[in-house]
């Protein structure tokens, strides 16, 4: 922990209920108890870790003084008690730390000193896949499948796991990060050396907001950044603005937690709270369990903000009880949340916000949402009426551009009775952190499977099923109840333990199926549990995705299509013949609650957690090699040590101008980290697929970009290659294609890429509205540096991504307001110099942008600086956040 001085004698002691403890008191700095709870929780890391240098008095003191309605545009050094990664993004991050150990043997400085000095958890989570399903073999085959992919990678992993010290490694097949995070690693109060104080957190994906739910400060950064956290570094915030949403009421029966998330998200995507805190206050707060909570947590990145977050109250308590914490544990989160005034009751009185919004609990309806992004919800009972007006909306507007004569397309499945239409459910999947920790919604989804089978009901052969719970604790409650059987009975069977179609992971469509849907160039359908349903990142075959609760998610299966109002056409018929309401089969929520009470038990978590680090034979089995640096292997199509770090001397560069840039691609708005990065499928004919087979890779061993994360060779490549992407300087074609300039000769973008470094020409990214919003992909920005991009010119970013661009030396700038790549006229054939670059950059300052079109005209605008900070400034000079790192380790600062 960081040496603190106490300036403002704030240290003092509390029984915790075993034995005393120190406390650093908010009180001590004044007036503080309307502050946001999670203001209160940033400022006593703040006060705790004072010691006049990386954190100082007046930190504490302008937080202390926060003025929700208009916060201090100042960053804060936040300290974090610890991070958690997901191995898509924690491979990566690993082979970071490894290349930095290198780097620093290289340098002459001590490899050892290159360590996490904070506790890291690393969860296995993302790497299986759903090759198998609808068999009761289906989790055994696709676990040894994951292994035999992804042999190289743990390998790396079991490595990092003995070199590293404060490195954790939750093996596979234990369960997806955020569950395993909010079940079992989260401790809400931590103590350590003596000391209380609040857990908190950021993790390499995005929906570490889901440990908001249970009280926890937490969210999501890029890998980049998480790195620096690891290695010590504060994480600087600019004071956050919080937004206030007071819940009232109660939800009407039939309306689930997947429905609340579902609102609120559209609500506070409309509502704009993208760089802000929301806050969830009011009386309705105690009439929300705390899985529904931590589903709407986990939904923070879809709604746009940092995180949405619930104060601790006596339901954390309950949970953590329920969930096989000790009664120590417990009553130490207790006792200091109280004597902090972090308790909230319904007697609280409403923290000061910067704005509050307003929702009852009463006016929210079944509902999905798509079919191409999360804030997109649509009513059930309006389901069917706007996935028709999607199949002939403009594509611009978000649809799939049918003609008339396109819509009425059929086509017949080889080797099958079926036919398929538009709306096909061709992936019915109960998938992903977001539901899968919630009982209310999977009881549901078992019930609602029981009363299906028990009518003769199945989902046509054509539709892939899928069940992969959060935790091993979901299938141990599930078979309590007496419900797994039902599942299994209509496909749902346990497929993994892991993250799987909601991050691209639900594997091949049998080949007569996806050869029906491209003969008949149908707009196939997906209906999945999950958080995330960009375009084509559930399946590439897959154009339309819906994202619902379990239970309707069963629902869809059975009927077979999207192209259907459940609330008023039967799903099926039974086997007498007779139509099949969804009411028929929707439980009510007295059998939901009785299940819960009698299914779910707090020795199922402790059985579930007592080995969990040491527990996978496969794992264990696996063999360790090297010692404190990692020994590379040439051969290796999983792992190489990437080429940030080899030219790094000690001495800094001054920042310059960017001259004669040619523009690589011009992108519309909402192009999310989804297209950017690699994500899901390696295409044979695309230029990664091209090299693995260089390599003597076929490509059913390709695994997906996910898994080859630490092979920079791979990942850039497939950077900018997404099969959706837009590039608006080839209009009318998709996937990674541009126009290479000054000829216009149409290229891949990796191969214009290539090129335009060979003449050692730097290249830039013109975008729209919300550059980079989705997951926190740290390749897509790595991938764009390496492919020689030196500045985003967009109308505005996602926030995690324009950090990201910062930590890896990409500059982001912003379009002034009411001017973009339109108004400017611009095409991508222009020849560009931003001035005004130097070592005297400012945050946010204003550039000039020339751009030099081919008649020799030139078209000049301001463009605004977005870095934010003047730690990014240094970040920015240094070419990037690790680099600074790195030289400040190696020269002892």
């Amino acid at each position: 922990m960081t040496q603190n001085t106490d300036f403002f004698n704030a240290r003092g002691t509390f029984d915790t209920g075993s034995g005393e403890a120190a406390i650093y008191r908010l009180s001590a700095l004044g007036n503080v108890e309307r502050l946001p709870f999670s203001i209160k929780v940033m400022l006593e890391s703040v006060l705790r870790n004072c010691d006049g240098a990386a954190v100082t008095a007046e930190d504490v003191k302008t937080l202390a003084h926060y003025n929700a309605q208009s916060p201090a545009q100042v960053e804060i050094p936040f300290k974090l008690a610890r991070v958690v990664m997901q191995d898509f993004t924690g491979v990566p991050a690993v082979v970071d730390l490894a290349a930095m150990r290198s780097a620093a043997k290289r340098l002459g400085g001590d490899p050892k000193k290159i360590n996490p000095l904070i506790p890291v958890d690393l969860v296995i989570d993302h790497s299986v896949q759903v090759d198998y399903y609808g068999t009761p073999d289906a989790l055994r085959l696709n676990s040894e499948v994951e292994f035999e992919r992804n042999q190289e990678r743990y390998e790396f992993l079991r490595w990092g796991q003995q070199a590293f010290a404060n490195f954790r490694v939750v093996p596979p097949a234990t369960g997806i990060i955020h569950q395993v995070n909010l079940e079992f690693l989260a401790k809400v109060v931590m103590a350590q050396d003596g000391v209380a104080f609040p857990d908190t957190l950021v993790g390499t994906d995005s929906h570490t907001t889901m440990i908001n739910g249970l009280g926890v400060v937490g969210w999501g950064v890029g890998g980049i950044e998480a790195e620096a956290v690891m290695l010590g570094q504060p994480l600087y915030i600019l004071t956050p603005k919080v937004v206030g949403m007071k819940l009232t009421g109660h939800l009407r029966a039939g309306v689930t937690a997947t429905d609340l998330a579902l609102t609120v998200t559209q609500i506070l995507r409309q509502h704009g709270v993208v760089d802000k805190f929301v806050e969830f206050y009011g009386a309705g707060l105690s009439q929300i369990a705390l899985t529904d909570r931590a589903t709407i947590a986990n939904m923070a990145p879809e709604y746009g903000a940092t995180m949405g977050y619930f104060p601790i109250d006596a339901e954390t308590l309950n949970y953590l009880r329920r969930t096989g914490h000790t009664e120590a544990e417990v009553t130490l989160v207790e006792r200091y949340a109280v004597e902090q005034g972090l308790f909230r009751t319904d007697a609280t009185p409403d923290p000061e916000y910067t704005e509050t919004l307003e929702l009852n609990l009463a006016d929210v309806a079944p509902s999905l949402a798509g079919p191409k992004r999360p804030q997109d919800r649509v009513a059930l009972t309006e389901l069917k009426r706007s996935f028709e007006s999607a199949l002939v909306a403009p594509v611009k507007a978000r649809g799939f551009g049918l003609t008339d004569n396109d819509l009425n397309r059929k086509s017949q499945i080889k080797n099958q009775k079926s036919e398929i239409s538009h709306g096909a459910v061709v992936i019915a999947s109960i998938t992903s952190c977001t539901n899968t920790s919630n009982p209310s919604v999977l009881i549901a989804a078992g019930l609602v499977a029981k009363k299906a089978v028990e009518r003769g009901l199945k989902p046509p052969s054509y539709v892939k099923t899928s069940l992969a719970p959060g935790s091993k604790v979901v299938t141990e409650y599930l078979t309590e109840a007496g419900l797994l059987p039902y599942l299994e009975q209509i496909g749902f069977d346990v497929v993994a333990y892991g993250c799987t179609t909601c991050i691209g992971n639900s594997g091949p469509l049998p080949l007569p199926v996806s050869n029906a849907i491209t003969d008949g160039n149908l707009v196939a359908a997906a209906v999945l549990s999950g958080n995330r349903n960009f375009e084509g990142r559930v399946h590439p075959f897959v154009k339309a995705n819906y994202l619902a609760s379990p239970p309707l998610v069963v629902a869809y299966a059975l009927a077979g299509t999207v192209d259907i109002d459940l609330a008023n056409e039967p799903i099926g018929t039974d086997q007498n013949g007779q139509p099949v309401m969804l009411t028929d089969l929707w439980p009510t929520q007295q059998e939901v609650s009785d299940l819960i009470a009698s299914s779910i038990k707090p020795e199922m978590f402790a059985k579930s957690y007592g080995n969990v680090f040491d527990g996978n034979p496969q794992w264990n089995a696996i063999p360790v090699t090297g010692g404190e640096l990692y020994s590379w292997r040439d051969t290796s199509t999983y792992i190489q040590e990437p080429p940030f770090f080899k030219e790094t001397t000690l001495d800094v560069q001054p920042i310059q101008p960017i001259t004669g840039a040619r523009v690589l691609a011009i992108f519309g708005d909402s192009v999310t980290t989804d297209h950017i990065s690699p994500a899901g499928n390696i295409a044979e004919n695309s230029p990664a697929g091209q090299y693995l087979i260089s390599l003597g890779v076929t490509p059913q061993d390709f695994n997906a970009y996910g898994t080859r994360r630490g092979n920079d060779r791979v990942m850039t490549r497939g950077t900018f290659a997404n099969i959706r992407i837009k590039n608006l300087m080839v209009p009318g074609v998709e996937g990674g294609v541009t126009a290479h300039q000054p000829r216009g000769e149409r290229l891949s973008i990796f191969a214009a890429a290539l090129k335009y470094q060979a003449a050692g020409v730097p290249s830039i990214v013109l975008a729209g509205k919300e550059y980079g919003t989705g997951s926190s992909r740290d390749w897509a920005a790595k991938g764009p540096y390496l492919q020689g991009v030196r500045a985003v010119i967009a109308e505005s970013f996602e926030r995690i991504h324009r950090s990201n661009l910062v930590g890896m030396g990409i500059l982001p700038l912003q379009f002034q307001d009411g001017q973009n790549v339109e108004s400017l006229g611009l095409t991508g054939q222009e020849a560009l110099d931003i001035t005004g670059l130097n070592d005297d950059l400012k945050p946010r300052q204003a550039v000039t942008v020339q751009a030099k079109q081919a008649d020799g005209s030139i078209v000049e605008f301001r463009a605004t600086v977005r870095i934010d900070t003047p730690i990014e400034v240094e970040y920015y000079r240094n070419g990037g956040i690790l680099q600074t790192v790195l030289r400040k380790i190696v020269a002892g600062d």
